[in-house]
């Protein structure tokens, strides 16, 4: 049975590898502390390392306390402290995904290597070794039952944490995708093919050294790198696609949100607007004429002049356009990093016959069909669900390829759906259009929604 001393809490050993503290966690157990007492001792090894209870003693610390209770236990090493560490975090249903994954993986790990696989039937009479843990060792599958967790949940949360690159999990830590074990696992799974070249070059390369053979193990080494990069990249684009997907989501739940309030309010200003398009002389638009619409420029002409080039800023984040009878736009792939071509069905290889611009990939986003086009190499995102609605693709492309102040160019006007989109999400759009109505009717849904009045340049 583990001794309980006083222990002063100045001479507690605390490990690199804690979990983060939890400011919210800390005021509840101070609180705790102070009614009804340390109720549950802290748990130290034999030199006072610290094993579990990291936050009732940060807690009892903040209280001013100089010392705490204790359980003093002796293991066998560090390993076996490791296991208790980790059971004791383990029943903590706070946890994420990803942090309960890389738990069991580390859990599993320190037994095969102590030659302490749990096995279903075994007990602390039938394990390998004179070593008892207390509790009684567990198969990890057996605490993520006891703790709530399904047989599903427990192996979706052990390859998050096994399949996905670190430095992409630290990205997710903390946002709201890290408690959403559907998208974390679909985040694992892209860049598949990398990961597993990557582990079949990391065995080659371990291999190469036990062979004393440093050729091949700089050749692996390098390949290592290479192949990590790239998984890196594919799941990276794979997190920005899923939160573009959210983030659109959210979006069209907002715009959908209309109260009864301002119902007809809305229905006043579609009745308006009915009206307004019957006439399109409201603003008495020009051919040739150039308008600020606050940080967008507006240009009411053929988008493949020289003029509306001039008005485009050096660098721009991405270009959105709709395939065209007469297009003469393969300049966009000079100005913007990526060119979104929106297209019907079946338009793709005469589109690709009559431009020049480098093919990327191809995305279908409900029914419509977006050609990917960039100087760069760009890992194709996972595919999108629930995309539809020519705002709802502009959303998407907009969260996934740009972020906010960037410039965005649209070369087609259409109904005003990227104006507007970039006003929402705060992108500076450079938008033109030959067909003035279109134009007229565009600038005017945009000061309908910001209550802002557009100026001629």
């Amino acid at each position: 049975m583990p001794n309980v001393k006083l222990v002063p809490i100045s001479r507690i050993n605390i490990g690199n590898n804690r979990r983060p503290i939890k400011t919210e966690k800390v005021k509840e157990l101070m609180h705790s502390i102070q009614t009804n007492g340390l109720l549950n001792p802290i748990t130290l090894d034999e030199c006072w390392n610290l094993i579990a209870g990291q936050h009732r003693l940060k807690a009892c610390e903040q209280l001013g306390l100089e010392e705490v209770e204790c359980y003093v236990t002796t293991y066998d090493d560090v390993e076996h402290a490791r296991l208790a560490e980790i059971d004791e975090n383990l029943i903590r249903n706070e946890l994420e995904p990803a942090e309960r994954g890389k738990l069991w993986l580390e859990r599993d790990k320190i037994l095969e290597k102590l030659g302490l696989i749990a096995k279903v039937g075994d007990n602390q009479h039938t394990i390998k070794g004179s070593a008892i843990i207390s509790p009684p060792l567990k198969t990890s599958l057996e605490l993520a039952k006891e703790a709530g967790f399904s047989e599903r949940t427990y192996q979706y949360s052990k390859q998050i944490a096994r399949d996905t690159h670190p430095d992409v999990l630290q990205i997710i830590v903390g946002t709201p995708i890290a408690s959403r074990t559907t998208s974390l696992v679909e985040i694992a799974r892209a860049g598949r093919t990398q990961r597993v070249q990557a582990e079949q070059a990391e065995m080659a390369l371990e291999l190469a050294r036990n062979q004393g053979n440093e050729q091949e193990a700089r050749y692996q080494a390098k390949l290592v790198v290479e192949l990590r990069k790239q998984q890196k990249e594919i799941q990276f684009l794979a997190l920005k696609s899923i939160e573009a997907q959210r983030k659109a989501k959210q979006s069209r739940k907002k715009n959908q949100s209309i109260s009864e309030s301002k119902e007809k309010e809305k229905e006043t200003q579609r009745n308006k607007e009915k009206e307004n398009t019957s006439s399109d002389k409201i603003l008495k638009i020009k051919s040739g004429e150039h308008w600020v619409l606050d940080s967008h420029q507006v240009y009411c002409d053929n988008t493949d002049s020289e003029k509306f080039q001039n008005l485009l800023p050096q660098e721009s984040s991405l270009a959105i356009a709709t395939v065209s009878p007469d297009w003469n736009h393969d300049y966009l792939i000079d100005k913007a990093r990526v060119i979104a071509v929106l297209r019907q069905e079946g338009y793709i290889q005469q589109f690709l016959q009559c431009s020049k611009m480098p093919f990327g990939y191809e995305l279908v986003l409900g029914n419509i069909y977006v050609g990917i086009f960039s100087h760069q190499s760009i890992s194709k995102p996972p595919m999108p669900i629930n995309i539809s609605g020519v705002e709802g693709i502009v959303n998407y492309l907009l969260h996934l390829y740009t972020s906010p102040q960037d410039n965005v160019i649209a070369p087609f006007i259409g109904h005003g759906e990227i104006l507007v989109t970039c006003e929402r999400m705060e992108r500076n759009c450079f938008i033109g259009d030959k067909n003035l109505q279109l134009v007229n009717r565009s600038i005017r849904r945009w000061e309908e929604r910001t209550g802002k009045k557009a100026v001629q340049k």
